[in-house]
Parts: structure tokens; sequence; C-alpha cells
């Protein structure tokens, strides 16, 4: 009880307190870097175009329009690229995170008969690949996958670099978990889906971030295989049909079209389908952030 009592009776120095001061300043002035730009990106989206082509960008609005969410959400096509969107970010995650945890797994074990062999096979594909036209005829042509969903998500379904990071962290788990469970007659589909994958909340968070992002971000598979389909079209896609619409009219006014400029909201535009682009993210980031500190604190405490 005593060293207890002194230990919380300890003062801290005056260099750790400077020191803890300066990192806290640190760390505000770089959240203030990350948030600036964004609040620009909000105050132009609402902006006129006029306004910003006169006096430049601002942090507040002088004359506030929603001019550019108008021409961004005008009809009902852009709900239904939120749709796909959704589906193939919630959908594809949810079956490459499936498919890389049943290769990884298997691959993290030793002594697995041609584990070598299938190791090097999957790193041979992040090296070389058959180039954009064979994967094309084999998506639109032998899988029949052009203007539906699944061209979205099957082509991208594994990649070999997280299915590595999710390998090199199961590799990291005691074999005892698993050969007790062995023991007490559990399959290799219980001990992975029951043992393994509950201990691996950081690697599983990080790895489905990444699958997330490249899936809501995807727009040149949909350029390539469903521009045919606007039904199929997802968010980005669409965000990139508006805004080539949107120079091809301005290209159009300065070569001497009849097309007011000034009053075409092009750089506001921009700025809107940026916010619909990164809203999602930005509101499901903070609950992946989440389980990526409980999961890292468990993994510290158990040691």
């Amino acid at each position: 009880m005593k060293g207890k009592a002194a230990q919380s009776h300890i003062k801290i120095s005056r260099s750790e307190k400077g020191l803890k001061i300066l990192c806290y300043v640190i760390a505000g002035a770089f959240a203030l870097f990350c948030i600036v730009p964004i609040i620009y990106i909000i105050a132009c989206s609402f902006s006129e175009e006029t306004e910003i082509l006169k006096n430049g960008f601002k942090l507040i609005p002088q004359e506030f329009t929603l001019a550019a969410y108008e021409i961004v959400f005008e009809g009902s096509q852009i709900w239904v690229s939120y749709g796909v969107s959704i589906f193939v970010t919630v959908g594809g995650t949810f079956l490459s995170m499936l498919v890389s945890c049943m290769l990884a797994y298997p691959l993290s074990v030793k002594g697995l008969r041609y584990g070598s062999g299938i190791n090097l096979y999957i790193y041979f594909t992040m090296i070389f690949n058959g180039g954009l036209v064979p994967t094309y005829m084999l998506v639109s042509r032998y899988l029949h996958l052009t203007n539906t969903i699944w061209a979205l998500i099957l082509p991208s379904m594994i990649i070999p670099w997280n299915v590595f990071l999710l390998r090199n962290f199961f590799s990291a788990i005691p074999e005892s978990l698993a050969e007790s469970a062995k023991l007490d007659g559990a399959n290799d589909a219980t001990i992975l889906f029951r043992i393994i994958l509950p201990c691996s909340k950081p690697a599983l968070a990080t790895v489905s971030l990444f699958y997330a992002l490249g899936y809501w971000n995807e727009w040149f598979k949909a350029m390539l295989y469903n521009a045919g389909d606007k039904n199929t079209w997802p968010l980005q896609y669409l965000i990139m049909q508006l805004i080539r619409k949107a120079e091809t009219i301005s290209n159009m006014a300065s070569q001497g079209a009849a097309v007011n400029l000034a009053a075409l909201p092009s750089t506001t535009m921009k700025m809107a389908t940026a916010l619909c682009a990164i809203g999602p993210i930005i509101l499901v980031y903070p609950f992946v952030q989440k389980y990526f500190t409980g999961g890292i604190m468990v993994g510290s405490v158990k040691g």
C-alpha cells in the first residue's frame, strides 16, 4: 500500500509536461491542417460560381446557394448509384474477406502440403497479370458479366497483398489454440471461424477497410463493363460523368458557344460531388477506428 501511495504522489517533471504540451500542439496543428481543406470544400460547394471566379475560395460563402447540389441530385440517378455503391461495398467487402480468410488461414498453418507453391502462385499474381485486353475478354465474353453489378465485385474479390497480411497475422497466433481445439474434436472451419477470426480483430478491421475503400472508389471497371446500363453505375462513375459534362459545356463556352460560363457551377459542382463521395466514408470511419483501438488494446493486454 505504501508503494502505491508513493507512486500516486510522484510529480511529473517540467520537461515531461513541456513534451506533453508540445505533442498536443503538434497533433492539434496537424488536425487543423487536415480539417481546413474540408471546410474550404464545404464552403465552396455552397458558394456562387461568380463569387469564386471573382474573389477566390473563402471559408465562409458570401452568397449561399444550392445550385451545385441541385445539379448533382437532379433526377433519381444519383440515388440509384448510391445504392449500387453501397451494395458493391458491403457485399464485395464481405465476400472478399470471406474468401481471403479462407485462403490465408491454410497458408498460415505450418506443414501445409504444397504451401510454398501456393504462396509463390499468389505472389506471382502481384507482379504479373494478363493485361487489360485478356481481362476484358474474360469478364465480358466468357463470364458474361457485362452490365451487371458482379462485374464490379468478382474481378477485385481477392487482393494478394491483403491475403499475405492476413496470413502473417494468423501465423502470429499461438498454435496451441488450434491444437487444443483439435483435441476437442473441432475441424478446420470451426477453428477458423470460432478461434482464429475472433483473435484477429485488428487485422480484419484493417483489411476490411482496404477492401471497402477499393470497392467504394471503383469507377474504372464500371467504365469498361457497365457503361451501357445506368442502373449499374456506381457513384464514382456517375460523378465522373457529371464532371465531364460540366467540363464539356465549359469548353463549348470558351469556344464561343452561347453559354454563360460565369453562371455554370462547374467548380462548385466538383466540390459538391467530392462531398457526396467522401461523406459516407467519413461517417463510417470513426466506427472502424474504434475497432482498431479496441482490438489492439485487447491484444496488448493478453500478450
